[in-house]
């Protein structure tokens, strides 16, 4: 494992999670793997970079936010102190903000502007984005709707994930599997489905978890076998709509190219070498 590839897993291990699937880091968390020993510092850090967010975008308070931790002392005693829940976006303008002549500081601009792509958009904006953009918007969508779903289909009494979203795939894709998408695919073993499918190939199935969390629990689903029914009923039912729709089956839209995790490697390499050259 290189320099980089060391650096990008500190960014992701200090990476946490929210019960939606929504990522987020702590701002002390951060401030110690970019090596500023100075909590006020790296607070004017943090009010540069939501000034430049929302200079250039909007207002958007879920950026960043406040929260208390309790925390041992030297003495044992036990004492409150302020930290921040950063999204993803207001990292990348951080580390855009810090000081360039550390190194971690130049790795932790690749690794973030590679993921900021992924940062929500509007219909307007989406329509504007290229098909590989489209693809990892809605890869990056599938992931959170992935996690929220698993969190339901656990409280619903799901033991076996495999087969339950093997149930949801059956339903969606006519009888196949995950295991019969990837041969189709021709695809490596265990090589993510997902990371090899089109933007309108993500939709469909980003709609299939979707709704199948939603019906999970809106009806108050209770027991794998159930549960496991009910993703094939809801991928069968959209499945169905396609057809009505006159739209192309999932199994028949094209495989692309480059996977997502080709087109990532592709980018590192890119800023990378920019990163060099200045």
């Amino acid at each position: 494992m290189n320099e980089l590839e060391i650096n990008n897993k500190t960014f992701e291990d200090i990476k946490h999670m929210d019960e939606y699937g929504n990522e987020y880091w702590y701002a002390r968390e951060l401030s110690k793997i970019l090596e500023y020993t100075d909590w006020r510092n790296f607070k004017k850090i943090i009010d540069k970079a939501i000034i430049s967010a929302n200079n250039s975008v909007s207002n958007n308070e879920d950026w960043v936010v406040e929260v208390n931790k309790p925390i041992k002392t030297g003495k044992g005693k036990e004492e409150i102190i302020k930290d921040y829940k950063l999204s993803r976006y207001i990292c990348y303008l951080i580390v855009q903000n810090s000081d360039p002549r550390k190194e971690v500081v130049a790795l932790g601009q690749t690794y973030f502007a590679i993921q900021t792509r992924r940062q929500e958009l509007s219909e307007k904006d989406y329509n504007l984005l290229t098909e590989d953009e489209k693809r990892f918007y809605n890869r990056n969508l599938t992931r959170k709707g992935n996690h929220a779903l698993n969190q339901t289909a656990k409280k619903a009494g799901v033991k076996n994930f495999d087969k339950f979203h093997n149930a949801g795939y059956k339903g969606l894709y006519g009888g196949e599997t995950a295991d019969d998408i990837a041969k189709r695919k021709g695809l490596r073993y265990r090589e993510d489905i997902l990371d090899n499918m089109g933007s309108e190939e993500l939709a469909d199935n980003l709609f299939r978890t979707v709704q199948t969390d939603s019906k999970l629990k809106k009806d108050n689903i209770k027991g794998e076998n159930n549960a496991n029914k009910t993703h094939f009923e809801v991928g069968s039912k959209i499945r169905n709509t396609i057809k009505e729709l006159g739209g192309t089956m999932p199994e028949d839209l094209p495989k692309p190219e480059k996977s997502l995790k080709e087109l990532e490697r592709e980018l590192k390499n890119k800023l990378v070498k920019k990163d060099e050259i200045y």
